[in-house]
């Protein structure tokens, strides 16, 4: 494998121990909504409350029809900032072609509106926003290209809605991945993951070809191609508490090929770089 890439198991970064510019650091989150009416407005407070001014929030919806554009457009102007500033902006795109095309929308424009550092965060409230602020650190302290909320290393857990079977499927699904792909990366197909600016201009967003949750995967996968360091800090995964999982069959098929067409694209490259 290419690169320097590590594990934090249970590292804490204290504000007092933070880099100076941490505060001020350009930070977008990216989140990708398709009937999420129920859950944004609680997403958007969690998020305009954390204590890190340089945040904004960039809502890419893919023409909800319950009206979650619409919703996210009004809590928009409700949490601009004093002096007239956009804390939260609303990316409308006119059909639902996947997580990962949205995702890339969304980071996309991040990067062109001057975010230093792009966090993927879901709508539906499984994500800590508290652990926002950490995963900044870590990425300002280390230099860290991507850095992982993850839930399977230590100090990592999952929510208690989710059965045994559940919770199995997930942890072979992170070894499937990680094993085919040969990377050390404990939760390789999680969705709460802060990059770089320079790590995504590295990947080219307009290169990457999964439109489902492989995405997850597909992007991990070439940062550690491009020898960025990523790190992994613990975090408690929560079960969506309203609306249901846009995970289908259709999508559930591409997570299973998409390794084995990352691994073979990567031998018939030839570019001299090994997973």
């Amino acid at each position: 494998m290419t690169g320097e890439h590590r594990a934090i198991r249970k590292q804490t970064t204290p504000a007092a121990a933070l880099p100076e510019e941490w505060a001020r650091t350009a930070l977008t989150v990216v989140m990708p909504t398709y009937n999420e009416a129920g859950n944004i407005p609680g997403m958007a407070e969690r998020l305009m409350a954390l204590e890190i001014p340089g945040l904004r929030l960039l809502v890419v919806d893919d023409a909800s029809p319950d009206g979650t554009g619409r919703i996210a457009e009004e809590l928009a102007e409700r949490y601009r900032a004093d002096d007239g500033t956009a804390r939260m902006s609303v990316l409308h795109r006119t059909a639902k072609e996947g997580l990962g095309r949205a995702y890339a929308a969304g980071m996309s424009r991040a990067v062109a509106n001057g975010a230093r550092y792009v966090l993927q965060m879901d709508a539906d409230g499984s994500h800590p926003a508290p652990k926002i602020a950490e995963m900044l650190g870590v990425a300002l302290s280390t230099g860290a290209g991507l850095v992982v909320g993850s839930r399977y290393v230590p100090g990592g857990t999952l929510s208690d809605a989710w059965g045994a079977h559940r919770k199995l499927l997930s942890r072979w699904a992170n070894a499937y991945a990680s094993t085919i792909l040969g990377t050390r990366v404990r939760d390789i197909t999680g969705g709460f993951n802060l990059w770089s600016a320079q790590a995504l201009g590295a990947i080219d967003l307009a290169s990457v070809g999964s439109a489902g949750y492989s995405f997850q995967v597909e992007m991990k996968y070439a940062a550690l191609r491009r020898g960025f360091p990523v790190m992994e800090v613990p975090i408690h995964f929560e079960d969506r508490a309203i609306g249901e999982s846009k995970m289908s069959l259709a999508v559930q098929l591409e997570s299973i090929a998409m390794p084995w067409r990352l691994r073979a694209r990567a031998v018939t490259r030839g570019d001299g770089r090994r997973p």
